[in-house]
Formats: structure tokens, C-alpha cells, sequence
């Protein structure tokens, strides 16, 4: 897995805001791991690059899972990621995903409503089809976009943002995602990732007000998500 932060990974750089696109394995922030996250590597990388002689500053704007790729917004002033911040609380960021998963017969599009747990001691959601006192309402909407010989695409669209949410919830209904063990893969992909891809993001910029919409591109040493972009 890839710890290595490389320039080609940016994919829109202002002033305010940096997105980058993240391969399976990197680490968006410190854990208890104690590997180098990609907010330590970024920042490193803008020093040397801008030739900074301070600090520099850059705040973590949302998270997505280690063997999760694609987009990943940081904000360069703490007036951008204040607001950024409280943007996706008010779920005003739109995420959209692409998930690769076995080829079984699922409706072509499906909204799903579960309620999700977090179990901490195995860090994975407990998911479940009725309201309990301690679960939170999980909600997608997939839509299935492409079929390949052996896998399907999925495109997801978030309405929720909760703790392994659509690894558990497609999990539930029979498809687990590409490589992912912990949900019910029966094989590990070989970059130890799961074919899960943050491909879209879609929001209002914090401070200039224009309509930002950012495509990331699938990781392109995978020949099944290149067959995906064709």
C-alpha cells in the first residue's frame, strides 16, 4: 500500500481549498497506526514546494476509509475548512462513488435504508433493517452503470455519511464490494484496497461562491476499474 504523496495526485488547488485524489491504503489523517497520513505528507510537500518558512496550514475536510481511493478535500485557510466543515454537516458537499462488485441479480437502481452500528472493537458496522435505540439511519441510492464479464459497476449517491456505509450496506443486500474481506469479499484485491473509488464531488466554494464540480479519475494500474472508465 502507497504512503508516498506524489503532485500528480492533486486534482484542484486554489487559494482556499486542495482535493486531492487518494490511493488505496493512504491514510488520510494519524491513527493509531502511527503511519504517515497524507495530511503530514501534503503539508511537507507545500512547504518545499511554496518554500514556506513557517507552518503550514491544512485542515482535514472529511475522511473516507484507508482502503478507499479517490477524492479528498483539505482546506488550506481555517476560514475554508470552518466553512467546509459545516457544509458537509448540512450534507451541502454531494459525493458520489463508484463501487465494482460481484456479479449477482440486484435491481439496476435501489435506494436503501438501513440502520448502522458501530462496532469498535472489530471497527465494522452492525447493520440492521429496523430502527434500534443505538443504530443510525443509513441511507443510499445506487444505480448500476456498467456489467463487465466477471463484476458490476455501481454509481452511489450518499443522503448519509455514517461509519463504513456503503461497504455495509451493499454487504447487506448481497454484493459486497470488490476485495473487501471485512464485508463478505471472498478474496483480497493485490494492492490490499477495496474497489471502492470516491469519483465525484459536487459543492458551493467556501469563499468564491462558484459551483465547483471535481471528477477523479479510477486507479488506473487496476485493469478491471480501467475497463470501467472505457
Amino acid at each position: 500500500m502507497s504512503q508516498e504523496f506524489s503532485e500528480s495526485q492533486i486534482i484542484y488547488e486554489d487559494n482556499h481549498i486542495l482535493v486531492i485524489n487518494k490511493k488505496a491504503g493512504q491514510l488520510v489523517q494519524g491513527d493509531k497506526t502511527g503511519d504517515l497520513s497524507l495530511l503530514e505528507l501534503i503539508k511537507d510537500f507545500i512547504k518545499k514546494r511554496d518554500e514556506k518558512p513557517g507552518n503550514v496550514f491544512l485542515g482535514l475536510v472529511h475522511r473516507i476509509d484507508r482502503p478507499t481511493s479517490g477524492l479528498v478535500i483539505y482546506a488550506k485557510t481555517s476560514k475554508a475548512l470552518s466553512r467546509l466543515t459545516q457544509m458537509v454537516k448540512n450534507r451541502e458537499v454531494k459525493k458520489t462513488y463508484w463501487a465494482i462488485v460481484g456479479k449477482e441479480m440486484i435491481p439496476s437502481s435501489q435506494r436503501l435504508v438501513h440502520y448502522l452500528q458501530k462496532n469498535e472493537k472489530n471497527n465494522k458496522a452492525i447493520v440492521y433493517t429496523k430502527p434500534t435505540a443505538t443504530a443510525k439511519e443509513a441511507i443510499l441510492t445506487y444505480n448500476l452503470i456498467k456489467t463487465l464479464d466477471n463484476y458490476l459497476l455501481l454509481e452511489v449517491d450518499l443522503e448519509t455519511g455514517r461509519h463504513h456505509q456503503i461497504r455495509a450496506q451493499l454487504s447487506k443486500i448481497g454484493v459486497p464490494i470488490k476485495g473487501d474481506l471485512k464485508y463478505g469479499s471472498a478474496r483480497s484485491n493485490s494492492d490490499g484496497g477495496i474497489s471502492l473509488h470516491a469519483r465525484k464531488l459536487k459543492f458551493i466554494h467556501p469563499v468564491t461562491k462558484e459551483n465547483i464540480e471535481i471528477l477523479a479519475p479510477v486507479p488506473q494500474s487496476d485493469v478491471i476499474w480501467r475497463a470501467c472508465e472505457e
